[in-house]
């Protein structure tokens, strides 16, 4: 983890301090958050070489490279739980942790760039933030020997990162956030129980989401349900799929597939003016507009994540001897005025045992 090169850069800058009569405080150098385009440009690049002079106590320093999939809410929650479980264990950006921060906005090609930038600059770990940027990171870092710390990647043995036994491929591990779907199908019956048919927008290229779909189309039944899919492959599908699948089906309930998440409003857009609802899977969803969800918080996903990455950097365990972790417990949001909008109520049962009830729709 290049500790014993910073020690040895460390210990000449102080000598040269005091030669030089300065001050004995070390100088700070951080680099800013860099955030590529789809078209794969990145601002920042020069900044983001620099390392910080900062150590913890014991002369560690680190170098991070967080690459994120696509710029949504959810994702971005990942991202400051990560960060926020990497200080609570001593971690802290600014003070002995760079960051190199990048986003692929949903891009395949580019999320590959990121992170042949990230082993060529030789970062400590890299975290990968979704499913997409987790395989993509994989696929690099094992060759530089780097290892990777996943988030928000709900389903790791799909995804060809685990083993059926949860066990990680090599020098890889992370946070799943498998969806409830026995519980959200629960929650769909209670909310609405004259419907038959949910439809689900999908990415055909998402492994994530077929797997998750695979379980919706198993438990469905259980609860009277039929499941409606639509496939997209790119963000310009949308608009399309969705005037398609709203003519199909009673509700719509949506994934954690990173593609479709980006374009929700769209979705939901079409969706208010049929008047049909439109379940979330997370906190955010259902903020902006979603009814309901029983889902995740991704900021403490990422906390645990965090931590995980944590055990890494200081040498405790490798990433290959932890297997992935799921949070144990998915909590039910709703939203209040999506509810009024359209003429439904939430259930008291659901709303005394709400993690969050919104009263507004924020966009």
């Amino acid at each position: 983890m290049k500790k014993s090169m910073k020690a040895l850069m460390i210990t000449a800058m102080a000598a040269a301090t005091v030669l030089a009569g300065c001050s004995s405080k070390p100088a700070e150098t951080q680099a800013p958050a860099a955030e590529t385009t789809a078209e794969g440009t990145t601002a920042g690049d020069t900044a983001a070489d620099t390392t910080a002079a900062d150590t913890a106590a014991d002369g560690a320093s680190y170098t991070v490279g967080i690459g994120q999939f696509a710029a949504h809410g959810s994702l971005d929650n990942c991202r400051e739980g990560f960060i926020q479980g990497l200080a609570d264990a001593g971690i802290v950006e600014g003070q002995n942790l760079t960051i190199l921060y990048e986003n692929a906005q949903a891009d395949g090609g580019t999320a590959s760039q990121i992170n042949t930038n990230f082993a060529a600059k030789n970062v400590d770990l890299i975290c990968g933030i979704a499913t997409p940027m987790a395989q993509s990171a994989y696929g690099v870092a094992k060759k530089a020997n780097i290892p990777v710390i996943y988030t928000a990647v709900t389903d790791p043995v799909a995804a060809e990162l685990a083993g059926a036994d949860g066990t990680p491929v090599g020098e890889i591990t992370g946070t799943s956030d498998t969806l409830p779907v026995k519980q959200q199908l629960e929650m769909i019956r209670a909310m609405l129980p004259d419907a038959k048919t949910i439809g689900i927008m999908y990415t055909t290229s998402e492994v994530n989401s077929i797997s998750t779909i695979a379980q919706y189309k198993e438990a469905a039944p259980e609860y009277g349900f039929e499941i409606v899919e639509t496939g997209i492959s790119a963000t310009a599908d949308v608009p399309l799929a969705a005037d398609s699948l709203l003519g199909k089906v009673d509700c719509v309930t949506n994934l954690t597939d990173n593609t479709v998440v980006a374009s929700l409003p769209v979705i939901l857009d079409k969706a208010a003016k049929k008047n049909i609802p439109v379940f979330g899977s997370e906190i955010e969803q259902v903020k902006i507009g979603c009814l309901a969800a029983m889902g995740l918080d991704y900021v403490q996903l990422g906390k645990q994540t965090g931590a995980m990455a944590a055990k890494v950097l200081k040498g405790e365990a490798k990433a290959s001897e932890m297997n992935y972790e799921v949070i144990a417990e998915a909590a039910f949001y709703g939203n209040e005025k999506v509810a009024e909008n359209l003429g439904l109520t939430i259930p008291e049962d659901l709303a005394d045992t709400a993690a969050e009830i919104f009263t507004e729709i924020t966009q």
